[in-house]
C-alpha cells in the first residue's frame, strides 16, 4: 500500500515522507512499542528498552485540555431570541441552533469529534466527511485516519482543493475468496452536464442556499477498488488504470462513478492541529517538539531499571570462601544471593558488595530532569500535567502564571478549528436543504460554531461576583451573564432557558408584589372610609373641650414634686 500511495502523496504534495511519519508517530506514542520497530530495524537490544506510557499520556492531557468538560453547537444571533425585543433573525437562528442539536445528538457529535481530534492531536491532522442518507433523511458524519487523506491541489493559492482521494488498501480474505485490494473514494468539483445526445452540454442549477443564482459546478463521487496485483509500484493515486477498477454499488443499484452529488462543495473537512506555515497545508502532531526527550527518556528508563536491579540484588564478590560441591559433577555450585544464605567464609575471607544506589539517584534525577523539558517544550506544562507539586504554588495567581503557556497552546490549536468546524456546519446545513428535509427551508446558510468549554478550573466566586455587579449596573445583559456563569462551571444545561426561568421568576415576584400592594392600599382606603363614617361630631366634641391657659397647664414632673 505504502509503494502504491506514497509516491502519489509526494508528487501532489511535495512531502512523501508524511504519510509514513505519522504512521510511526502513532506506533512510537500511542502503542509504546517502538522498541519493537527498533529491534526490526537491526537494534539488537532495542527489545530491552523500557517504555513507561509518557508520550500517551501527553497526548490525551493535551487531548482532555483541548476538549474541555463539553463541546455544543451555537448559531450567532440565537441568544438574543428570548430578549424583550429580540435582534431580527434571533428566532430563525435558534430553531436552526436547535436543529443541528439534534442532530448532533442523533449523529453522536462528540464521540465523532473525540475521534477526529485524537487523531489531530496525536497525528497532527485529521479527516471527516459527511453525506446524505435518505433513508435516516440527515447527513452522516464519518472520521478518516489522515494517512488515507490525499487533497489534489490545482493551486497553492485555493483555500480548498477541487478534488479528493480517500483512498486505503482492504486485506486479502482467503475464506471469502477476495484478494488484496486497494479503495479509492473521489470527491470532484466540476461542471454540469445536461443529458444530450453527445454528453458534452453544460448546463447550471440553482442551489437552495443561494437561491436566485446560477451554477454550472457541482459535486461527483466516485468509489472503486483495484487489485493490487494490477498495479505497479509506484503507480501514482491520480491516475489509477480506470480500466481495471470495479465500482461500488448503492444499496438501490446506483453505481458510484461520477456520481452527482447535487451539491456545489466537497463534503470533507480537513482539521489541522496547529495553525499551518504558509504554504502549507498540514499540522504538526503536539509530540513533534519533544519526540527527541521521549526517545532518552525511554533511554534513561531502561538504565534505570537495570540499576535497581544490581541495587536490590547486588554484585557482590568473594575471597576465600567454602563453596558447596555438586555431588553428581563434582564441580562447585553457585551460590545465589538471598535473603537466609549463609556462606562459609575461611579466616582470610572476605565479602565485597557492589553498591549502585548512587548510580540509580543519578537516573532517577534525570528521568525528572527530562520530564521538566518535556513539560517545557510540549507547552502542556507541569501544572498541566499534574506533576506540580501543589506546595510549590504559593497563590493562586502563580498558578495561572504558571499554565501561561498551557493557555496559550490551547488557544491556538482551537483557534486552528475554528473555521474548520463553521465549515462543518455550513456543509451540514445545505446538505439538509439539499436533501429537502423537513423543516428546513431554502436561505442564506447561518453561521455556527463548535462552543468549548473552559479548559482549566475557573473561579466560579469571583465570575458570581463580577456577573452580579456587572448585571446589576446594568453592563451586561441578562444572556450575556448567564452565558458566562454558564462558562464558568454552574450547572446550567441551557442559556436561553435558564434566562426563560429567571424572566418568569422574576415576572411571578413582580406579580405578587403589586398584589400585596394593591391589598395594602386598600386597607389604607378601608381605614380613611370608617374615619368619614364617624362624622363630624367627633371633631366637634374634640373642638367643645375647654382648652388651659398656659398659666394654668401643670410643668413637667409636677407630679413627682408636692
Amino acid at each position: 500500500m505504502l509503494g502504491v500511495l506514497a509516491p502519489g502523496h509526494q508528487e501532489q504534495e511535495g512531502e512523501g515522507d508524511e504519510l509514513v511519519f505519522r504512521e510511526l508517530i502513532a506506533f512510537v506514542s500511542y502503542s509504546d512499542e517502538c522498541r519493537e520497530l527498533a529491534a526490526v530495524g537491526g537494534d539488537a537490544g532495542a527489545l530491552e528498552r523500557r517504555e513507561l506510557g509518557d508520550a500517551a499520556t501527553l497526548v490525551d492531557t493535551a487531548l482532555g485540555y483541548l476538549l474541555g468538560s463539553e463541546q455544543k453547537v451555537a448559531v450567532e444571533g440565537a441568544e438574543h431570541a428570548d430578549e424583550e425585543t429580540p435582534t431580527p433573525g434571533a428566532a430563525e437562528a435558534a430553531a436552526v441552533q436547535e436543529r443541528l442539536r439534534k442532530w448532533a445528538d442523533k449523529e453522536l457529535l462528540t464521540f465523532r469529534v473525540q475521534q477526529a481530534e485524537r487523531a489531530a492531536v496525536l497525528l497532527g491532522d485529521s479527516v471527516m466527511a459527511l453525506a446524505w442518507n435518505p433513508e435516516k433523511q440527515r447527513p452522516t458524519l464519518r472520521v478518516y485516519d489522515p494517512g488515507f487523506f490525499f487533497p489534489q491541489w490545482e493551486d497553492e493559492d485555493d483555500d480548498f482543493p477541487r478534488k479528493v482521494h480517500l483512498a486505503w488498501d482492504l486485506p486479502a480474505d482467503d475464506d471469502a475468496g477476495l484478494k488484496a485490494r486497494v479503495r479509492r473514494v473521489t470527491y470532484e468539483l466540476g461542471p454540469i452536464f445536461e443529458d444530450s445526445d453527445d454528453g458534452t452540454e453544460t448546463g447550471g442549477r440553482s442551489y437552495p442556499w443561494e437561491p436566485g443564482r446560477t451554477s454550472n459546478v457541482t459535486c461527483y463521487l466516485t468509489d472503486a477498488e483495484w487489485l493490487l496485483e494490477d498495479l505497479k509500484n509506484g503507480e501514482a493515486l491520480d491516475r489509477l488504470p480506470m480500466d481495471k477498477a470495479a465500482y461500488r454499488v448503492r444499496p438501490d443499484g446506483t453505481e458510484l462513478n461520477r456520481l452527482d452529488l447535487m451539491i456545489d462543495f466537497v463534503p470533507v473537512v480537513h482539521i489541522a492541529n496547529t495553525i499551518p506555515d504558509g504554504g502549507e497545508h498540514w499540522g504538526r502532531s503536539v509530540l513533534a517538539r519533544v519526540l527527541q526527550v521521549l526517545d532518552e527518556l525511554a533511554a534513561t528508563d531502561s538504565d534505570s531499571s537495570a540499576a535497581s536491579a544490581t541495587t536490590g540484588t547486588p554484585i557482590i564478590g568473594l575471597a576465600g570462601a567454602r563453596l558447596p560441591v555438586d555431588r553428581e559433577t563434582g564441580r562447585p555450585q553457585e551460590l545465589e544471593v538471598k535473603a537466609g544464605a549463609v556462606w562459609q567464609l575461611g579466616e582470610t575471607g572476605r565479602m565485597d558488595a557492589l553498591d549502585t544506589s548512587p548510580q540509580l539517584a543519578e537516573l532517577r534525577a534525570r528521568v525528572d530532569h527530562l520530564l521538566e523539558r518535556i513539560a517545557a517544550n510540549s507547552r502542556v506544562t507541569a501544572a498541566g500535567l499534574g506533576t506540580l507539586d501543589a506546595t510549590e504554588v504559593p497563590s493562586g495567581y502563580a498558578l495561572k502564571l504558571a499554565l501561561g503557556p498551557l493557555d496559550a497552546l490551547i488557544g491556538m490549536m482551537r483557534l486552528a478549528r475554528e473555521h474548520k468546524y463553521r465549515l462543518l456546519f455550513k456543509m451540514v446545513q445545505r446538505l439538509y436543504q439539499a436533501g429537502r428535509a423537513e423543516g428546513w427551508m431554502a436561505g442564506e446558510t447561518l453561521s455556527a460554531r463548535l462552543a468549548w468549554a473552559p479548559h482549566t478550573p475557573t473561579d466560579r466566586g469571583a465570575v458570581l461576583e463580577e456577573v452580579v455587579k456587572a448585571y446589576g449596573g446594568r453592563v451586561l445583559s441578562l444572556e450575556t451573564a448567564v452565558t458566562m456563569l454558564l462558562e464558568a462551571g454552574y450547572p446550567i444545561k441551557d442559556a436561553s432557558q435558564e434566562v426563560e426561568r429567571i424572566r418568569a421568576k422574576s415576572q411571578q415576584e413582580a406579580e405578587v408584589r403589586m398584589a400585596e400592594a394593591a391589598a395594602r392600599r386598600g386597607r389604607d382606603e378601608d381605614e380613611e372610609g370608617r374615619e368619614d363614617d364617624a362624622g363630624p361630631g367627633a371633631a366637634g366634641a374634640e373642638e367643645r373641650r375647654p382648652v388651659k391657659k398656659e398659666s394654668e397647664r401643670e410643668p413637667v414632673g409636677s407630679g413627682a414634686v408636692r
